[in-house]
């Protein structure tokens, strides 16, 4: 999965999610070529949820249903 900025530059490539002890292990690079992992805990999950509106969820639908 890639991450664009708005100008359509990669970002971050994340090639791998796995289950980790405290959460969620994520690893990737950050624009190619600087390897990361992040680590999501339970709480941040949380907070990402609460970023979601109905609106962004329909429109996330919507681009998995209609591959735009």
């Amino acid at each position: 999965m890639k991450l664009y900025t708005p100008e359509r530059t990669e970002l971050i490539d994340i090639s791998v999610i796995e289950t980790h002890a405290e959460g969620l292990l994520i690893e990737g690079k950050i624009m190619g070529t600087l390897p990361m992992q992040a680590l999501l805990t339970a709480p941040e999950l949380r907070r990402a949820l609460g970023l979601l509106s109905v609106r962004i969820v329909l429109k996330a639908l919507g681009m998995l249903l209609l591959g735009r």
